[in-house]
């Protein structure tokens, strides 16, 4: 019994050499009979009445090819358009646009001459098998599009996803289209010599030094987009800054060879991949991803400017905003440790602790940014001094914009500067700057 049934399930297995072989055998029927119909009628010569057969056949071999394409694929195609339309999964519409359908229906002309023409054409054996290799070359062209289509929209599927949007999905992609890309290249050599792909195969190791200099950039771009999407060193819509390309601005494109960038004067720079390995470059996602922009710019003060508080300067500066509750901890302060001095030490300013108008002006700076709507509180705010240089005293303001666009930030550290500079003679200092002609000018009229 259980040999029975084992034969009833391998009977009903369809057996594709066999149904190959049948249609060719009628095919061949099909032509022989149109042959002699032809030689029976008087109208064409005996010598020429095979010819005539065969171009008859071949007109009504690619007739019938026409049909499929230009009649039946349209139609099908707009059945398949209709139902992706009406379900509701994504997938289907990302392949219909893709174009993964359009290239598989390309391929029902040429299986039909592939299938069709050795028994149509069994009389004239070379005619025939062009046909074969034609269609087959035709196949495997249509195969490899399908396949790229396919490739595409897995990529625009994925590229949606949490995981897809952290992950170089371009690189793979392109790997992958290489790889079938040069199956397809190996099957078509093969058939064009009629050979077993295998044996071309097996002769691909004399050629892998030549191979390897010819995909040299390919392969290191590959290793490099692994490297880059593995510890997502750069993504698709990074901000990226690389000085010895160049390049500054927005990824556009992470490719298995090159990476664009349209940089901010919209230009495009093109970068190899493997030079994001081994050169340095400057990811601004951080700041992206993070709670402000960094403000980190310096004022410079007139180092003559600068001078302790008399106590009408404090009484002055004590009618500034933000900064009267400072000035009264820090006279309580002086005057808690001056009050420990005796009396003709205290008399003298240089004695003790004094106040000066650039340490009220740091503190004023400091009490502006705290109040001000568009800095983030809950990152670092720091008003420093730095190191002269000889061209007055570094007074260096670091913060953080809360807005982190490029125009508006801009105009946030603009008004910063310009409400600065234009206060800063309240505490009776003069901000730095180089000499013009206008100074040399006025000291030759002096």
């Amino acid at each position: 019994m259980a040999t029975e049934d084992t034969s009833t399930s391998e009977s009903a297995l369809p057996d594709i050499p066999a149904i190959n072989g049948k249609l060719e055998t009628q095919t061949s029927y099909l032509a022989s009979k149109l042959t002699t119909w032809i030689e029976s009628h008087e109208w064409v010569p005996n010598q020429l009445s095979h010819t005539v057969a065969i171009l008859i056949l071949l007109l009504g071999l690619f007739a019938a090819a026409s049909f499929l394409y230009f009649i039946c694929r349209p139609l099908i195609l707009k059945v398949v358009t209709r139902i992706a339309n009406e379900t509701a999964f994504k997938w289907d519409n990302e392949l219909l646009g893709r174009g993964v359908f359009r290239w598989l229906t390309h391929v029902l002309p040429g299986l039909l001459i592939f299938l069709a023409a050795p028994g149509l054409f069994s009389s004239v054996p070379w005619l025939g098998n062009l046909l074969r290799i034609t269609s087959s070359i035709y196949i495997l062209v249509t195969g490899y599009f399908v396949v790229d289509s396919i490739l595409n929209a897995l990529q625009s599927i994925f590229s949606r996803t949490p995981a897809g949007k952290r992950l170089n999905l371009a690189t793979f992609t392109q790997v992958a289209k290489l790889i079938a890309a040069l199956v397809c290249f190996i099957l078509g050599v093969a058939i064009l010599i009629g050979q077993s792909p295998l044996s071309l195969l097996g002769g691909l190791g004399v050629f892998a030094s030549i191979l390897m200099l010819v995909f040299k950039d390919v392969i290191l771009g590959f290793v490099a987009g692994i490297q880059l999407a593995s510890n997502r060193m750069l993504s698709q819509g990074d901000w990226l800054e690389m000085p010895s390309y160049n390049a500054d601005g927005d990824v556009l494109e992470i490719g298995l060879t090159t990476v664009k960038v349209q940089n901010w004067d919209k230009t495009i720079t093109t970068i190899p991949t493997c030079a994001l390995i081994s050169d340095s470059f400057k990811n601004w996602r951080g700041m992206s991803e993070s709670g402000g922009r960094r403000i980190k710019r310096n004022l410079l003060v007139d180092t003559n400017s600068i001078r302790l508080c008399a106590e009408e300067m404090l009484n002055r500066f004590q009618e500034i905003e933000h900064i009267s509750e400072y000035l009264d901890a820090k006279k309580a302060a002086v005057e808690k440790v001056n009050s420990r001095l005796a009396e003709n030490r205290r008399s003298n300013r240089v004695n003790g602790r004094r106040l000066t108008n650039l340490g009220t002006f740091r503190a004023y700076i400091e009490a502006f940014l705290r109040h001000h709507p568009d800095i983030n509180q809950e990152m670092t705010l720091i008003v420093r001094q730095l190191a002269p240089a000889g061209r007055g005293i570094p007074i260096e303001i670091y913060c953080f914009s809360s807005n982190k666009n490029w125009a508006a930030y801009e105009s946030i550290q603009a008004d910063i500067f310009d409400h600065l500079l234009a206060v800063a003679p309240e505490f009776d200092l003069r901000i730095f700057q180089e000499p013009t002609g206008l100074d040399f000018q006025g000291m030759v009229a002096e």
